[in-house]
């Protein structure tokens, strides 16, 4: 995963993540992992071992893979459960960018 020390610049990465993570310039295992999420988020069902071999070859453990589509599946509820009841963003939330 990138680190990144300065707050502003990490605002920012995390700004152009949220606008089209394919253009965030991320190294390939963030790229790898934001396309596991996107898949996962958008199309759950076709999910295979494979997508799970994918982030073990750019370095996941199967630890860190359980952690990601722990993280992943939960944001998935959360916002779906949100949406439902239109939910509003609390005053000190700032909606990304779309």
């Amino acid at each position: 995963a990138t680190e990144i020390d300065d707050p502003n610049v990490a605002d920012e990465l995390v700004s152009k993540i949220a606008m089209d993570w394919k253009t965030a310039e991320l190294n390939s295992a963030d790229q790898g992992l934001c396309a596991f999420a996107e898949k996962l988020t958008l199309t759950p069902d076709g999910m295979s071992k494979i997508d799970i071999q994918n982030l073990e070859v750019l370095g996941f453990s199967q630890t860190a893979v359980h952690d990601a589509v722990q993280v992943i599946g939960y944001f998935n509820y959360i916002n779906r459960v949100a949406e439902a009841f239109n939910i509003d963003l609390e005053q000190d939330v700032r909606a990304w960018e779309k």
